[in-house]
């Protein structure tokens, strides 16, 4: 029988931390790149002239560069584009040199303490400090609220899809599709308590809605069916895509895209589910179910619990051979008699 190639101990270490060196540069791609790189480009703000020439509201709305785009529009359309998101903040000039900064505690912070800075700034130089006027108020652990919600029912969802995998494979039972569909509604139902919880504990006045809870059960379910389809594919090495995933969150889906490199923009938050989540999250536990991202959350988070219960529940290979396929290469000795 021909004997195993030996390879020297010294390759095995340079292969390792080559490896390890590769790991490090990707995952500083991903986070610290993200925001090392952060910087304005194009931040939408409006600006609202009330008793004042708009060719002075014009010469304000220079005022930035291209760091903000402005929107001149009456205070009521301002407003509207504020509590729609397409705006960051909002300056109402009033007669004289009177003037208020609008911001909303269902914007994303990052964006909303951008605009507020600038249209500060910009209303300074009329002379005299601004109002501050704040829709929708939040607390510190309202903002916070949103992304560590759609961070844990990732890490939750991921750690439940594992298990499931690990614990099969050490007793060598077979997962089939009820199983998966158990641990998928089962995750969700579990991650969603445990978020309700942290909720209560961090701020009372959060509200836990069916609006709210509702929203964090399908962002729970979508990833752990998206999971659990992954881990039905392609087994332990799913986790090379789902862990560093679980890293992009905090990195990219906290920022607005105004503040992101545009290759981060395009690459990374373009497509994350994490900023889906969050948003939706975010303009709900502030009161605004309404919102676009409320719509469009729903929508992306249902296509994705859609998508990944096809994939992990659809009828293919036999229990035993997926099974088998999941399960470390073995040595076979053969003996001749």
């Amino acid at each position: 029988m021909t004997s195993p190639v030996r390879r020297p101990a010294g390759a095995l270490a340079l292969v390792a931390a080559v490896a390890g060196a590769l790991v490090a540069v990707v995952l500083g791609f991903l986070t610290f790149g993200a925001q090392a790189t952060a910087a304005p480009d194009g931040v939408p703000v409006a600006i609202a002239p009330t008793g004042m020439p708009s060719e002075i509201a014009q010469r304000i709305a220079a005022h930035g560069g291209g760091q903000l785009a402005w929107t001149v529009a009456s205070p009521a359309d301002a407003r509207k584009l504020l509590e729609d998101k397409k705006v960051y903040g909002v300056l109402e000039l009033g007669p004289g040199p009177s003037a208020t900064v609008v911001t909303s505690g269902a914007v994303n912070p990052s964006g909303t303490q951008v605009a507020q800075q600038a249209l500060t700034g910009a209303a300074s130089a009329l002379g005299g400090a601004p109002k501050q006027e704040v829709l929708h108020p939040v607390s510190v652990a309202g903002r916070t609220a949103p992304l560590a919600a759609s961070a844990l029912a990732w890490i939750g969802a991921l750690v439940a899809g594992l298990a499931l995998t690990q614990l099969a494979k050490r007793t060598g039972r077979t997962v089939g599709a009820g199983a998966r569909l158990l641990q998928v509604v089962g995750a969700g139902v579990l991650v969603t308590a445990a978020v309700a919880g942290f909720f209560a504990l961090w701020d009372a006045a959060l509200p836990l809605t069916f609006g709210v809870l509702g929203f964090v059960f399908l962002a729970a379910t979508a990833f752990a069916a998206l999971q659990a389809g992954l881990l039905r594919l392609l087994g332990l090495r799913a986790m090379a895509v789902l862990g560093p995933l679980y890293l992009v969150a905090p990195a990219v889906a906290g920022q607005v895209p105004e503040l992101l490199n545009p290759a981060y923009r395009t690459l990374l938050w373009s497509w994350t589910p994490f900023r889906f989540s969050t948003e939706g999250l975010r303009s709900l536990l502030q009161g605004v179910p309404g919102a676009p991202d409320v719509t469009t959350g729903v929508r992306v988070l249902g296509a994705l619990l859609a998508a990944g219960l096809l994939v992990a529940l659809w009828p293919g290979r036999s229990a035993r051979e997926e099974a088998e396929s999941h399960l470390p290469d073995r040595v076979v000795e053969v003996g001749v008699h």
